[in-house]
């Protein structure tokens, strides 16, 4: 019996409980017959451009007062979308009971195409540069000074899967490497598919010709080789560079693990990079091994995954480091000359740093895949930096000279004036 009554009072105590919360919840309820505030939605966050308020004509290496040799120009992404908000018109009651809603007016979106997943950048002899992008499935041609391009589509003018590198013989006759196909695509200067590469290859990637020899180098990360062809139809295989079979593992000088992109210099020699064996490797036109330097290591003069390699026209060596989004330029033999890059978004700042090209005008091209864009740099040569530094050494004997033939002052020295006399040296 005093179990029951025990029970009897803590259901009591509950419903005293929830009548009171009931209570309390209804007296801090609003009024029904009170007016609905109207939400007020917090406007949209603002976008910024990184590059507004920026004089990109500051953004130089080295810094000064030293001679420039690397300038900052341009970057490019794709095309922006352009929305254009239809005008908003009243909506009558016929549209309410109707269900029409015509409060909002359709927004006008131009189609965009914009970087994704860019790898090989080439340029052919117009300037025109070329992007190969893997995730669009597509080949961008874009006019730098103007923004305008146009693009070799997926399924209209050729077949892609993953496209990767890109090459522009003096002709202007356009190589580009799809490594889900397995294959090189050879494109004539219309941008019509002629033929193209599959013998002996697995993963092909990073591209380069050798137009002096008309040679066309592919690197086969997969295979860890590099094999050469005949630049010319029918294209036939000449050599295999390197070792199969050795499952990215051999470090031994001539062999690689993973390759990824190769360059040609004036004098026919080919610089890969070797990336998971973190340096590079030299070859003559022949396919003899030469060289090789860089080792790895997290600071500059070092790798971590080299990727693009270009050869500027003063026969630097320049490296796109993938992990530590740094562009390094060395002499031939493998000494760094100068560097710029580190993680970020702003001019010559890297993501995912991939492809690289230099033309014929000194521009220099990096692709990088996490922000999906191409920055631009112009590379000062040996000859523009002895010129700049004859103009200023010139200048600073012309400042000597007009010093030393004005008149020479009076040696005596004037007293101040004293104050409120007019006069120097004056007493009252």
């Amino acid at each position: 019996m005093f179990a029951v009554d025990q029970n009897s009072v803590r259901r009591g105590k509950r419903l005293t409980a929830m009548l009171l919360a009931i209570g309390l919840a209804l007296g801090a309820a609003p009024d029904a017959s009170a007016k609905k505030k109207t939400k007020v939605e917090a406007p949209p966050p603002k976008t910024r451009n990184i590059l507004e308020g920026l004089d990109l004509s500051r953004i130089v290496w080295p810094n000064p007062p030293d001679i420039t040799r690397i300038k900052y120009l341009d970057y490019w992404s794709g095309e922006k979308l352009v929305v254009r908000q239809a005008a908003k018109k009243k909506q009558g009651w016929m549209d309410r009971v109707s269900g029409v809603a015509t409060g909002e007016g359709l927004d006008e979106r131009h189609p965009r195409w914009q970087l994704v997943v860019p790898s090989g950048v080439a340029v052919d002899s117009k300037g025109l540069a070329y992007i190969a992008d893997s995730k669009v499935r597509a080949i961008f041609i874009v006019n730098t000074e103007t923004g305008e391009y146009k693009m070799i589509k997926n399924g209209q003018d050729a077949n892609f899967k993953w496209l990767t590198g890109l090459a522009i013989d003096d002709g202007d006759t356009l190589f580009a490497s799809d490594s889900g196909m397995k294959r090189v695509l050879v494109f004539n200067p219309q941008h019509k598919l002629e033929s193209t590469i599959s013998e002996g290859l697995v993963d092909p990637g990073g591209l380069a010709v050798d137009n002096e020899n008309r040679l066309l180098y592919v690197t086969d990360a997969e295979q860890d080789l590099v094999l050469v062809y005949d630049a010319d139809a029918p294209h036939k295989l000449i050599r295999k560079m390197g070792k199969p079979g050795t499952q990215h593992a051999s470090t031994v000088p001539g062999e690689f693990a993973k390759p990824t992109y190769v360059a040609v210099d004036q004098d026919g020699n080919a610089y890969i990079s070797d990336t998971w064996n973190n340096r590079i490797e030299i070859f003559d036109a022949e396919g003899n091994f030469i060289r090789t330097f860089g080792k790895a290591g997290d600071g500059p003069g070092f790798f971590a995954r080299p990727k693009g390699i270009a050869i500027d026209s003063d026969g630097h060596v320049w490296v796109a480091d993938a992990v530590q989004d740094r562009l390094q330029v060395f002499t031939p033999e493998g000494r760094l000359l100068i560097y710029l890059g580190t993680h970020g978004l702003y001019p010559g700042m890297f993501q995912s740093l991939a492809g690289l090209a230099i033309d014929k005008n000194n521009r220099v091209m990096t692709t990088e895949q996490l922000p999906g864009r191409m920055q631009i740099f112009r590379y000062f040569t040996n000859a523009e930096a002895r010129a700049e530094k004859k103009r200023r050494d010139d200048e600073a004997i012309k400042k000597k000279q007009e010093k030393a033939s004005k008149p020479a002052a009076d040696s005596a020295p004037k007293t101040a004036a004293e104050p409120g006399t007019g006069q120097a040296g004056a007493k009252p």
